[in-house]
């Protein structure tokens, strides 16, 4: 009887230890979720020209909805910005979490939960220049930057609470599923500066901003270089874990698809405005695939160096 009670106790023990690892990672994956859709929902306003539908910031036309000037480019603009205000009051949630059971999570959640705090709100501070700067393209450029940072953040965060064990054949592929995700947020850097410039615009109507337009298209080739190494050496690596396996490909489908939405929006000249809404949502979701197949190939390879001690201390 008594080994029976003894059991239910670690096991509750377990659970109570588990419990706030489980309820934090299921919040910052739903955070997660929420910022792509932020990150579309800004696309939109962008190409639907609805950035400065609300004059005001941070209500709409002096109100929290607008309900008498309610149209769809003024929709857009206030739903941004409740998206985005959940998003924050969210992230206050995951602050507060991570600092109140600290005991049970990681030692670095907190810091990296303030972290992301900090960068929502500097978000928010940007997005209030897009306004009243008149959507000045470094400010729009940097609003754009801030959100994928924050993503990112939220990625790694989501990733490394996530459960996983390793099987030590990585090689490589952390270093280059690294340089890939770089590459890949340095050209979303560039597309921003062409979507808030209007470069392709002004470079088919008076040959103005060509070279911006241009900069963007044949910066794709580094990452796509960068990615198909990666697809390719996931496919050649023996024993890989089929997480790592699965990922790689789904960056090679989104690269593929990525690249057929940027030659229809450029042929279509930015006409068909779900086209281009849909290329920057794509092109975050790589670069969150990216992301978190280097956290977990990561994670791998610490598993191999934690392998690699063991039989060395055992050899001893």
């Amino acid at each position: 009887m008594s080994e029976f009670v003894l059991e239910q106790n670690e096991q509750r023990n377990i659970a109570a230890e588990t419990q706030p690892v489980e309820r934090t990672r299921r919040l910052v994956w739903k955070i997660s979720i929420a910022t792509l859709i932020l990150i579309a929902i800004g696309s939109a306003t962008r190409v639907m020209n609805a950035g400065l539908a609300c004059p005001d910031w941070p209500l709409c036309y002096g109100e929290l909805v607008p309900a008498k000037q309610m149209n769809l480019q003024v929709f857009l603009e206030w739903f941004h910005r409740l998206d985005a205000s959940l998003i924050g009051l969210s992230a206050i949630v995951l602050v507060f979490l991570s600092w109140w059971k600290r005991r049970h999570l990681p030692n670095w959640l907190p810091i990296a939960s303030t972290f992301a705090l900090f960068l929502i709100v500097f978000q928010g501070v940007l997005g209030g220049l897009t306004v009243t700067q008149l959507l000045r393209f470094d400010i729009v450029t940097a609003h754009l930057g801030t959100a994928l940072l924050f993503f990112i953040t939220l990625l790694i965060i989501g990733t490394a609470l996530t459960p996983y064990q390793g099987t030590g054949t990585v090689g490589k592929l952390p270093w280059i599923g690294l340089t890939a995700a770089i590459l890949v947020y340095v050209q979303s850097l560039l597309g921003a500066v062409v979507g808030s410039r209007w470069a392709l615009h002004q470079c088919f109507a008076g040959y103005q901003l060509c070279g911006v337009m241009y900069s963007h298209i044949f910066g794709l080739i580094p990452p796509t270089v960068a990615i198909v190494s990666l697809v390719v050496m996931a496919w050649r690596t023996p024993a890989l874990h089929p997480a790592l396996r699965k990922l790689a490909n789904y960056a090679g489908g989104l690269l593929v698809l990525q690249i057929l939405l940027g030659v229809a929006t450029f042929r279509l000249h930015l006409q068909v405005e779900p086209l281009t809404v849909l290329h920057s949502t794509i092109g975050a979701t790589l670069l969150g695939t990216l992301v978190v197949f280097t956290v977990l190939a990561m994670r791998d390879a610490q598993t191999n160096k934690q392998t690699e001690l063991a039989i060395t201390a055992t050899a001893q």
